[in-house]
C-alpha cells in the first residue's frame, strides 16, 4: 500500500524515533508499505517518520542508481549492493567512517529542494532485520551516504539541517513556502493528521 509521504513543516519529521521493541505482523506490513511507497515516488531511502511514525525503522534501494557507485559487507562478506536491495533497518546503531566528502542530496519531505551534504566516505550499521536478527552492514559510497541521511531522520535531523549557512539562506524562500503550505494541508485535513501519526 503506498502511503501520503509528510513534507518539511510537519512536526513528525522532528521526533527521534522510539524503538522497535517487538517485530511483528504491523511492523513488518508497515515496512512493506514504506518500501512500497518509496519505489513509487522513486526515492532510495524512506524513514518511518516521513510517513508519520516515529520509529527506529527505515527503508533502503540504491540499486536504480548507476553513476554513484555503492560497496557492501553483510556480517563481513563482500555483497553485490543491488542483490541485496532493498534493505529493512530496524534499531540500526550507526558509526561513521573516514574521511568525508560533499556530495547532492534531496528528499522525498522536501520535493524538487537539493542540496550540497558532508558526510563520511563509510559507515558500519548494526541493525535489526524483520526476522529480528542482528546485521553487521559496512557501506561505502552512495550507500553510506543514504544510511547516514535516513539514520538522521530516525533522530529527527533533516539534511536542511546540515547544509551550509549560505546554502540553507538561498533555499530560504523555498523552504518557508513548504513550510506554510504543510501547515495549511494539516489544519485543514484534521483526518491526514489522524492518519499519519501515533
Amino acid at each position: 500500500m503506498i502511503l501520503p509521504i509528510l513534507q518539511y513543516g510537519d512536526p513528525v519529521l522532528r521526533a527521534k524515533g522510539k524503538p522497535i521493541e517487538a517485530i511483528g505482523d504491523r511492523i513488518r506490513e508497515l515496512a512493506e508499505n514504506m518500501i512500497d511507497t518509496m519505489h513509487a515516488a522513486h526515492g532510495v531511502g524512506l524513514a518511518a517518520q516521513q510517513i508519520g511514525k516515529p520509529l527506529q525503522l527505515t527503508v533502503l534501494d540504491v540499486s536504480a542508481v548507476e553513476d554513484r557507485p555503492s560497496t557492501l559487507k553483510l556480517d563481513g562478506k563482500d555483497t553485490d549492493p543491488k542483490a541485496a536491495m532493498p534493505l529493512v533497518l530496524i534499531n540500526p546503531e550507526i558509526e561513521l567512517r573516514g574521511e568525508t566528502e560533499v556530495g547532492i542530496e534531496g528528499c522525498l519531505s522536501f520535493p524538487e529542494i537539493t542540496g550540497d551534504i558532508e558526510r563520511a566516505q563509510s559507515v558500519t550499521v548494526r541493525a535489526q532485520t524483520l526476522e529480528g536478527e542482528i546485521i553487521q552492514i559496512e557501506a561505502s559510497g552512495f550507500l553510506a551516504r543514504a544510511i547516514q541521511h535516513e539514520g538522521d531522520h530516525l533522530n529527527g535531523i533533516l539534511f536542511i539541517d546540515r547544509m551550509r549557512s549560505a546554502a540553507k539562506a538561498a533555499l530560504s524562500s523555498r523552504l518557508r513556502r513548504l513550510q506554510k503550505e504543510t501547515k495549511r494541508g494539516i489544519r485543514h485535513g484534521e483526518e491526514l493528521v489522524t492518519e499519519t501519526t501515533l
